[in-house]
């Protein structure tokens, strides 16, 4: 049975998308059987895993992306008169293979339409954890991307994951929003105490090459707001690197990167290593 891990934090341009995709691509380097779902209506996971002109003609073609999970059907098309169901397996990319043959990495695309479950979430909270429940015996590791909002997809995410990390920049306006989220899971735990869900840590994501008094005192605000929450701080950080969005651009593993530094690819393994420690996955895929 698969591990789900959701990457959550109220607040946007913290990083989350850029470590989803890396993380999905290691685990996938790693050997295991891994999936990616894409829970953003901006869809920038999915752009970056198959390329933005795959992605597009993706959507030309209208094939199903996750706003057929929650919505349960197939608009009608030319082809189909009227709206058809739809099974999860239907809505995986299999072939997310840009940059090697041997990937078994799929993914669950988004769109920007997503937005609209908004507007209408009665009853769609569970919806993805149903989907996932019936693929997820075909994976080692899901790993869901998360719109920077408490709503409906946010407890989608919860009820569909066993652990959530949260990527966090140690930047003043970028940690005020661990409170919010705070709030948003232990309501969801009172509301829903048959759901196992846990925070598997914290991973400060940087900005700059260089730490400054302004992060040195977001990283201590956030380390002891953690501390009172019994949250885990990982101790790899992710530092700065132009090669983070480098490798978005070509759909590649951060080491795949051209002129990617030695201490960037290293402090990402850190990361790597730890955060499959921390989910339970410590070894290598047969």
């Amino acid at each position: 049975m698969a591990i789900s891990v959701s990457f959550i934090n109220m607040k946007g341009g913290v990083g989350k998308t850029t470590l989803a995709m890396q993380m999905a691509l290691a685990a996938d380097q790693a050997g295991f059987r891994t999936l990616a779902v894409d829970l953003d209506p901006q869809a920038n996971l999915s752009q970056a895993l198959v390329g933005a002109e795959k992605y597009l003609k993706h959507l030309e073609e209208n094939k199903p992306t996750i706003v057929q999970i929650f919505e349960g059907y197939m608009p009608p098309t030319k082809s189909a008169t009227s709206p058809t169901p739809i099974e999860p397996e239907e809505v995986l990319v299999k072939d997310v293979r840009r940059y090697s043959s041997s990937s078994k990495l799929h993914l669950i695309p988004s769109r920007l339409e997503l937005s609209q479950t908004l507007r209408n979430p009665a009853g769609k909270e569970r919806r993805l954890a149903k989907a996932l429940a019936k693929v997820a015996d075909g994976y080692d590791l899901i790993i869901i991307d998360c719109a920077p909002t408490d709503s409906v997809l946010t407890d989608a995410a919860y009820f569909a994951s066993r652990y959530v990390l949260i990527p966090i920049k140690p930047e003043f306006m970028a940690t005020i929003g661990l409170p919010l989220l705070a709030r948003s899971l232990q309501a969801f735990k009172l509301e829903n105490d048959d759901t196992k869900i846990d925070i598997c840590g914290i991973v400060f994501v940087h900005s700059s090459y260089t730490p400054g008094p302004e992060t040195k005192q977001s990283v201590s605000e956030v380390t002891e707001f953690a501390k009172s929450q019994g949250w885990p701080i990982l101790k790899a950080h992710v530092r700065y690197s132009k090669s983070y969005p480098r490798a978005a651009r070509q759909s590649v593993p951060l080491s795949w990167t051209r002129n990617v530094h030695r201490a960037t690819k290293s402090g990402f393994e850190e990361f790597r290593r730890e955060f499959f420690a921390l989910i339970g996955i410590q070894k290598e895929a047969a």
